[in-house]
């Protein structure tokens, strides 16, 4: 049966399933939740009725509905396990999940509905918001940069694609977005410029996407 993914072109997320998706050449059916139109597409209670916790990606396939990135992501593997995402060995797949996990305990600080409260409950300002994302995104990432010189090579895990680098790319891009400065994080950048290189990682790209707003469709990498 067809796999199904529901996902916005901007979410962090989202954006790994996609490379993971792309990695193991698995076709899927797109369907773009908007996260800001008409109140946010999510809340809507048609979706509600795919994911109640309002949040994307979902994943469809053979009747099973999955949800959080990371779920997806090892459900794909032991679905179709010919591009691995997670070490056979016990030592390495935990690892992976570690810096999987590292980038997870940070993401969820900077996304839509923490951002809109901080805003409407707290009266945050734009500066006081972007202040919050710097703080707590820059210290995950000065972790990962120092947990990463055991076992970088071309990738976060030696010379082979893992999950670790699914959940990096879009934190760094992120990073980016939220202009977090990371440019003295010299394995973190080479590792996702290593990774961009990938056609995977170009074809799951945000600005790539379908529902991607003319505004932000490039050919290129941003």
């Amino acid at each position: 049966m067809e796999l199904q993914l529901y996902n916005y072109f901007r979410s962090s997320p989202s954006y790994r399933v996609r490379i993971a998706l792309h990695l193991k050449n698995l076709e899927f059916k797109y369907h773009a939740v908007h996260l800001l139109n008409n109140g946010g597409e999510q809340n809507s209670p048609e979706y509600q009725k795919i994911n109640p916790a309002r949040e994307v990606p979902a994943l469809v396939h053979e009747g099973q509905i999955i949800t959080q990135s990371v779920a997806i992501i090892e459900y794909l593997d032991e679905v179709f396990p010919e591009t691995r995402l997670y070490p056979r060995d016990p030592g390495q797949r935990a690892r992976v999940r570690q810096y999987c996990e590292n980038i997870n305990c940070t993401h969820p600080l900077q996304n839509l509905k923490v951002l809109a409260y901080l805003q409407d409950h707290f009266k945050a300002s734009t500066e006081q918001k972007n202040l919050w994302i710097g703080e707590w995104m820059s210290r995950g990432f000065e972790a990962l940069e120092s947990m990463l010189r055991s076992t970088v090579g071309q990738f976060c895990l030696g010379d082979q694609v893992s999950a670790a680098d699914l959940f990096l790319v879009p934190q760094i891009l992120a990073s980016k977005r939220f202009n977090v400065d990371i440019s003295n994080l010299k394995i973190l950048n080479h590792i996702n410029e290593n990774c961009l290189q990938l056609e995977a990682f170009q074809k799951a790209h945000p600005y790539r996407q379908i529902d991607t707003p003319a505004e932000f469709r490039s050919e290129a990498l941003i």
